[in-house]
């Protein structure tokens, strides 16, 4: 079983960056794969960045190219920095892992999820 607490959000300007930390207390938490998923007020909560257990990535189409995902096996710790923030990515992210092992989109494939962190970013 894995605790997810997320951390690093905030307040900042279009264009600026963040960096998300989730750090997980648990077991074996490099055999999990690893999801950011972001909800914007009265929208379903959506994948941002996985990725799997080998290292292997998936970002979602408005996010390329600014957001990469990444993490530490050794700190039990997945990151998602985020760049160029634009006002649409303004929602709480959510860290999540699956005991799948592989890049799931469906938020139902997650088995842990952290509590939430607000990102909003001002135009």
């Amino acid at each position: 079983q894995l605790q997810l607490v997320e951390s690093g959000g905030g307040l900042v300007q279009a264009g600026d960056s963040l960096r998300l930390s989730c750090a997980a207390s648990g077991r074996s938490f490099g055999s999990y794969s690893l999801g950011w998923f972001r909800q914007a007020p009265g929208k379903e909560r959506d994948l941002v960045a996985a990725i799997e257990r080998s290292g292997s990535t998936y970002f979602v189409d408005s996010v390329k190219g600014r957001f990469t995902i990444s993490r530490d096996n050794a700190k039990n710790t997945v990151y998602l920095q985020m760049n160029s923030l634009k006002p649409e990515d303004t929602a709480v992210y959510f860290c999540a892992a699956s005991n799948g092992g592989g890049i799931y989109r469906s938020p139902a494939f997650y088995n842990y999820w952290g509590q939430g962190t607000q990102v909003t970013v001002s135009s």
